[in-house]
This record gives C-alpha cells, sequence and structure tokens, in this order.
C-alpha cells in the first residue's frame, strides 16, 4: 500500500531530525579538533619522541608572547610573527617609519633567547668589520686573513639589524651566506653560526637589484604603523619612553622557565617535519600564487623558493600549536610571506579571507546531482520501477555526504559566531574548505575578528543551504521507501517537479502524472 503525502511528509520530518542529530554527533559539536602531534605519532617512537619534545616547548610560547608585547600598544601580532620566526629559524622584516617599536621588539626577542644579540644601525659607510668583527692583529702576523668575531654578529643568537637595505655590497656576499647557510667564512675556515633569527628594519624598500637578494632572504614581512587613534590613548597612558607602544623603560626580565633556546627551536622545526600538509591547504598555496602571479596588476612574483619556505612556515606554525596537520587559517600568515610591496599585503589577506569563507564546500554539485536523481526516481516511479533501487542507493549515499557537511558547516559556524572577538579565536581545520573550528595560537585578537567577521555569515549561509538539501535528500528517501508515485514525489518536492518538468524531454514528463482539466482535457501535473 501506498504511503499519503502527509504519511509521508511526516516520516520524512521525523528522518530529517535524526539525520541532524547525527550530524552533530559525527562532529563532536562546535570546535573538534584533528589530531594532535601525540596522537599521530602512535607507536612510532622516534616520532613520539619528536612530538614530546616540541610539547615541552609549547607552555613557553604564551607567555613569551606576553613579554613580547608588555607595555606595547598595537603590537600583538608583530609579536607573534617575531616568535615564529625564531621558531622557524627565518628571519622577519619590519618595515616602517622611526618610532613604531621595530628595534624594541627586536630587543625584547633577545632578551627571550639564551643566546647572545647583536645590534648595529647601518649608513652606506657601515664597513664589514662593524658587523662581523674587526681583523685580528696577530692572525696577521702570521699571514692570516681571520676575524675577531666575539660580540660580533657571527656569534648572535638573535640579531637587530637597522636599516638593513643600506649594506655596502663589501658586506652583501658575506651577510647573505650567514643568513642563508647560517655560515661564516672566517679566513679558510667556514663556521657555524648559532643565529636563531635576524630582525631587519628599514624605513623604506631596496632601491637597487643588488639588494634583491637580501630582501628575499626576509620570509616574514610585516609593515608596522603609527598606533592607530583607537590605542593612542593607551599609548600616551603607558609607562613612557618606548616609541611606537607606550611601553618606557625596561620590561621585567622574563623568568628563566620560559627563556627559548637553541634547541626549543631545533626540536619545533624537527615536529614541523611529521606535520601533514592537507590537499586543501596546497590547493590553496597553488591558487594563491596563480591569483598574484595571473590575477594581479601588477603581477606579485612568488619564487618556489619563497612558495616551499612559506609551507615550511605553516608546518611549523601548526607543530608549535601541537597539530598533526596544517590548518585552512593558517594560511592566513602568508599575508605577511607573500608579497613584495607593502601594497600587496592587504590584498593577499583579502583573497584568503574571501577564499577560505567563499566556497560553498560541493554544495552547488551536491544539488545538481539531487536534481537528476529526482528526475530518474520520477521517472522510474511512472514507467521504470526496475531503477528505483539504484536511484534509491545513490540517494542514501548523498544523504550521508549530506550529514557529514551539515554536521561541519553547523559546528563551524557556531564555533565561528561564539569566538568572534575572542583572543586567539576559532578558526578552521584542514579537511575541507570550511568545516570544524579550533582557536590557533597565531592569529591575533584583530585577525581572529577579521576571519570570524568573514567567515560566520557565510557558513551560517551555508549550513542552511546544505540543510535544505539534506532534507530533500531524506524526503526522497522516505518516498522511494513509501512506494511513492510520481505525483506524490511532485507534491513533497515541488521546486523541484518545476525544475525537472522545465527542463525535462516533453515525452518522459507528460506520462508522468496527469490531472484532469487541462486544455486538451489532461495535462502533466503542475503544469497548467
Amino acid at each position: 500500500m501506498r504511503a499519503s503525502v502527509e504519511t509521508l511528509r511526516a516520516e520524512a520530518t521525523a528522518q530529517f531530525e535524526a539525520a541532524l542529530a547525527r550530524a552533530a554527533a559525527g562532529t563532536g559539536g562546535a570546535g573538534v579538533e584533528g589530531p594532535t602531534l601525540e596522537e599521530a605519532a602512535g607507536t612510532d617512537p622516534a616520532r613520539s619522541a619528536r612530538a614530546a619534545a616540541a610539547a615541552a616547548v609549547r607552555p613557553k610560547l604564551a607567555p613569551a608572547i606576553a613579554a613580547l608585547q608588555d607595555g606595547l600598544v598595537e603590537r600583538d601580532t608583530e609579536a607573534r610573527l617575531l616568535l615564529l620566526a625564531a621558531l622557524a629559524g627565518e628571519h622577519i622584516l619590519f618595515l616602517g617609519p622611526p618610532g613604531t617599536a621595530k628595534s624594541e621588539l627586536g630587543r625584547r626577542l633577545a632578551r627571550l633567547t639564551d643566546g647572545a644579540f647583536f645590534e648595529r644601525l647601518l649608513t652606506r659607510f657601515t664597513v664589514p668589520e662593524e658587523l662581523f668583527g674587526p681583523l685580528s692583529m696577530a692572525a696577521l702576523e702570521n699571514d692570516e686573513y681571520l676575524r675577531k668575531t666575539e660580540g660580533y654578529l657571527p656569534t648572535a643568537a638573535v640579531a637587530f639589524v637597522d636599516e638593513v637595505f643600506k649594506a655596502s655590497s663589501a658586506i652583501l656576499n658575506a651577510l647573505l651566506t650567514l643568513l642563508n647557510e647560517r655560515l661564516f667564512d672566517n679566513g679558510a675556515t667556514r663556521l657555524p653560526v648559532p643565529l636563531l633569527t635576524l630582525v631587519g628594519a628599514s624605513n623604506e624598500l631596496p632601491e637597487s637589484e643588488e639588494l634583491d637578494a637580501l630582501y628575499d632572504r626576509f620570509l616574514i614581512r610585516r609593515q608596522v604603523g603609527q598606533v592607530s587613534e583607537a590605542g593612542l590613548e593607551a599609548l600616551l597612558r603607558g609607562r613612557g619612553g618606548s616609541a611606537g607602544g607606550g611601553g618606557g623603560g625596561d620590561p621585567p626580565a622574563p623568568p628563566p622557565s620560559i627563556l627559548l633556546t637553541s634547541a626549543d627551536c631545533a626540536a619545533v622545526q624537527a615536529a614541523a617535519a611529521d606535520v601533514a600538509l592537507p590537499d586543501g591547504v596546497l590547493a590553496l598555496l597553488a591558487d594563491l600564487r596563480s591569483h598574484l602571479q595571473a590575477g594581479c596588476e601588477p603581477p606579485v612574483y612568488v619564487s618556489d623558493r619563497r612558495l616551499v619556505k612559506a609551507a615550511a612556515l605553516l608546518r611549523v606554525a601548526a607543530a608549535a600549536d601541537g597539530r598533526a596537520a596544517v590548518a585552512l587559517t593558517d594560511a592566513l600568515l602568508l599575508q605577511h610571506v607573500l608579497w613584495q610591496r607593502p601594497g600587496e599585503a592587504a590584498r593577499v589577506g583579502d583573497w584568503l579571507l574571501a577564499s577560505l569563507g567563499g566556497g560553498d564546500g560541493g554544495l552547488a554539485a551536491a544539488d545538481h546531482l539531487f536534481g537528476g536523481m529526482f528526475g530518474r526516481a520520477c521517472l522510474g516511479a511512472s514507467a521504470r520501477p526496475a531503477a528505483l533501487p539504484a536511484v534509491a542507493a545513490d540517494v542514501a549515499s548523498l544523504r550521508e555526504v549530506l550529514e557529514a557537511r551539515v554536521g561541519a558547516l553547523g559546528g563551524a559556524a557556531a564555533a565561528a559566531a561564539a569566538g568572534s572577538g575572542a583572543a586567539g579565536s576559532a578558526t578552521t581545520t584542514a579537511t575541507t574548505p570550511t568545516t570544524t573550528t579550533r582557536r590557533s595560537f597565531w592569529l591575533s585578537p584583530d585577525e581572529a575578528a577579521a576571519l570570524d567577521a568573514s567567515l560566520t555569515p557565510r557558513l551560517a549561509k551555508a549550513a542552511a543551504t546544505a540543510q535544505a538539501l539534506l532534507f530533500e535528500a531524506v524526503t526522497l528517501e522516505a518516498a522511494l521507501a513509501g512506494g511513492a508515485e510520481a505525483v506524490t514525489l511532485a507534491d513533497l518536492l515541488p521546486r523541484r517537479w518545476a525544475a525537472f518538468i522545465r527542463s525535462g524531454d516533453v515525452e518522459d514528463v507528460r506520462p508522468l502524472g496527469v490531472v484532469p482539466g487541462g486544455a486538451g482535457g489532461n495535462a502533466p501535473y503542475g503544469v497548467p
């Protein structure tokens, strides 16, 4: 006996509510995280040891960020990028006018490490001896060309070089080797250097092509501006004396328990090698480079080396955060990596925000597939009953996919809305373009707020679309199980029926169901 339309609607509603419950249970609610490094290591002893070593560093990071920005105003992003540069063994460039706390940040990072600090202001007349140390007179007497490097750049763990692009050609070659290879040629001997990171600062971009190689050595680039009007009161009420942040005087010395060592940085870098780079992140990186080089005017060149280093930086960011896979929203860090001119940073950031929240995650394709399944169901119910089991199986498969999508989108939208404006706010994991959310250590409050403002409405809209499509799939599944006729399917899903009779072949549509009273006596159901 065929079920009535009212019975099928009631059954579909009950099954839809059950599907929503399964979807929520499948995601574990909002804020689901992927596996940690420790969980992903499993029983592999070497990988477990690397994960444990990185985990020992993790408790130092939040206090380190707090120490870096203590008393400074609107320098949270800079502090996080500075710490990430040290952990990744990369160099960072602060570009901006004088008096914006660029040198203060470099000095604070030095206080957080257990190594030596070197600082120098370059001019066009700076000679190599000022960076690499004076020549040894005793060595010259023995016909050896050696420098006394103690207390100079070759022995520093953290270095701050102001007006870095005023380096002369006499300095460049040795500086490039030291930055890129962590080696210094002292006479005939090539020596390793303990440098974790060099913090470069400049008021302007390099002016000559010979400086392009030096510019490229700075993987992380950040334009540092004046404190905004909103932060002026906090700046003026600060302890005074420290430009760009209001945190005058030296801040309290960090406790020994949070000091970063070269071994700590090496541990995070080793663990980063075990971090997965999901397909979604790889696709995003490729799309971003294509956009910058082909979709921007003028084009923004991204070298293969910079792209590879950018991917490695994302792995370090995830490893330091304890995650076994890079998240899509870790890619927001690329707005501080993949630009050549300061104005391009905002374009990269806007593109990333649009890409993270703009995709429909395959819902348009699922909608198209369901339209085809509905048409096949109508034809099968009318004249091809042997085809109905295959249609029912396809609908059940699509319903399972939609359940997972509804759960992911619902959790993401709820967590993004709940996390809006919070420090280290919700971000998206890398399983799908918009899936479950978690809190990321590397997002500053401003960046998290921008992410939430971009994602929340888009996620909510996508979640509503996915739920509507899931309801239709559940309804069709219940109707097929109840042996519904084509006219019943039309009553249950009138929008799909209207689309089908508009686009379907007339010979397929006319016999599906008729009602009396059309112009010629009978007319296809739903057609006047």
